[in-house]
């Protein structure tokens, strides 16, 4: 992509920038959906001190989102599917397990597996953390590169890193952070594992509002995207590639 180019938009140019150099942004889904802002950042940069800022001032869940190729090749199912079949043998989960209706944002989730990786001890300090997560990036980048990577030999489950598989056509399938974090991560030409951490508000408990999470960006010189901005620019991309 030229970020010269004048299809996109300046605060598109500076996302793509941004994570590029393995920074964080922060993207808003939408108000008619969960209404909430992710911290967002490349999988392959996290550090300890990322893990500790995230559930510091984000305080939501850290995940790990997977473009849905190399999720399909390291056979990573949706935990929902793993549940309903469970639900063959396990009366109690036929009552619990999502199905369509369960949620008010969507009509299915994205979660996948938590995993640790196996270099981990308990898996939950923030070095083991930010080693499960680097690892995953480097699992994708090594599938990429035409590597059979057995998934197992690398992650165990149960871990402390939820991974989050997305949507084949991404935002033009579901509008979840899964798949505009991903989208991002395919325009910027990095590696398609990107980290998301939703804001929480300290007092509340609730969603961070988008004007106070908006603020919180720009207090730190920081990109924050909403989600029908991902969607214009990723869809402007995607018909250059047609």
């Amino acid at each position: 992509m030229n970020y010269n180019d004048t299809n996109y938009t300046k605060n598109i140019i500076r996302a793509l920038q941004a994570v590029r150099k393995g920074e964080m942004i922060f993207i808003f889904d939408s108000e008619g959906r969960e209404g909430e802002t992710d911290f967002t950042i490349p999988a392959g940069a996290v550090t300890p001190n990322d893990v500790k800022w995230m559930r510091r001032d984000g305080g939501g869940l850290i995940c790990v989102a997977l473009d849905t190729d190399t999720s399909g090749q390291f056979g990573l199912p949706f935990i929902s599917d793993v549940l309903r079949d469970a639900s063959n043998s396990n009366s109690s989960l036929k009552t619990t397990v999502e199905k369509g209706g369960d949620l008010a944002y969507d009509t299915r989730s994205s979660f996948s597996l938590w995993v640790n990786h196996r270099d981990t001890r308990t898996g939950i300090p923030d070095n083991d953390r930010a080693l499960t997560i680097n690892k995953l990036a480097e699992v994708v980048d090594r599938t990429l590169a035409g590597e059979n990577v057995i998934f197992g030999s690398e992650f165990r489950t149960p871990g402390h890193v939820a991974l989050l598989r997305a949507a084949k056509g991404l935002v033009n399938e579901r509008l979840g952070q899964t798949e505009l974090s991903i989208a991002i991560a395919r325009m910027a030409g990095i590696t398609p594992a990107m980290v998301v951490c939703e804001m929480l508000d300290e007092d509340s408990g609730m969603a961070l509002s988008k004007a106070d999470a908006k603020a919180y960006a720009t207090d730190r010189a920081l990109v924050f995207l909403e989600g029908s901005e991902i969607v214009d620019a990723y869809n402007k991309w995607a018909r250059t590639k047609e």
